[in-house]
């Protein structure tokens, strides 16, 4: 990809504990201009765990709360705050608009509709999660890696895996895997591979272990069939 930071977007969903702290850090490095998408406000549970807040912000809605912020402190980077749910009918442009996108959301609904726009828009994508005491990254970069269908297929049924506000998280453990999400993204936009990509990346903040699972292309995974074939069209 190459090229100035200045010249580069990226779209980061969610700007709570992981997505604020990768927002941070594409503003400190000078990317152009981000877009942050969060349909929610601020409360008391989120201080321990999102950095753009503080207890003034209490109440406000976090889009515009971390936009403002972030053009505090970073006064070049231009924010595009969009208090909304990422959504089907939004998500194509939103991706299309981006050089790269984050995923910092906290349902499965959410990272399985960035991972399809991602794909479809031939976008690369980074994932990453916490729960508890552990933390995954994910690089999806379209066409050459597989994807979050390729190792789960569909989002598990609703109900079956806590959130965090139900599990809770380590706070300090969401801001480091947060800041690794934004270096992951730097990467791609300086036109490297990056260091998930193809692989999923699980860190466990007790033991200190790290566990790799390699993410292939599934065959008959319906989205990466459809990168595929739109690429074997266009040759």
């Amino acid at each position: 990809m190459g090229g100035s930071l200045s010249d580069r977007s990226a779209l980061v969903i969610g700007v709570g504990g992981l997505g604020g702290p990768a927002a941070l850090a594409l503003a400190a490095a000078g990317v152009g201009r981000l877009t942050i998408v969060d349909e929610d406000a601020v409360e008391t549970s989120n201080l321990n765990r999102q950095p753009l807040f503080g207890e003034a912000d209490l109440g406000r809605r976090k889009a515009e709360a971390a936009a403002s912020r972030i053009s505090r402190i970073h006064p070049g980077v231009k924010v595009d705050a969009r208090d909304a749910r990422f959504a089907p009918d939004t998500a194509p442009a939103l991706v299309r608009a981006a050089d790269v996108v984050v995923d910092a959301s906290d349902n499965f609904a959410t990272r399985f509709l960035a991972n399809d726009s991602a794909l479809a828009a031939r976008r690369p994508l980074v994932h990453g999660g916490v729960l508890r005491y552990s933390a995954q990254f994910l690089t999806v970069v379209p066409g050459k890696t597989g994807c979050l269908r390729c190792l789960f297929e569909a989002p598990p049924a609703e109900g079956t895996v806590p959130t965090c506000a139900q599990a809770g998280v380590v706070g300090a453990l969401a801001g480091f895997a947060g800041a690794l999400m934004g270096a992951e993204a730097l990467r791609l936009l300086a036109g490297e591979r990056g260091a998930y990509a193809g692989r999923l990346v699980a860190f466990d903040c007790r033991s200190g272990r790290t566990r790799l699972v390699p993410v292939r292309v599934r065959a008959g995974c319906p989205v990466c069939s459809a990168v595929a074939g739109a690429t074997q069209e266009g040759a």
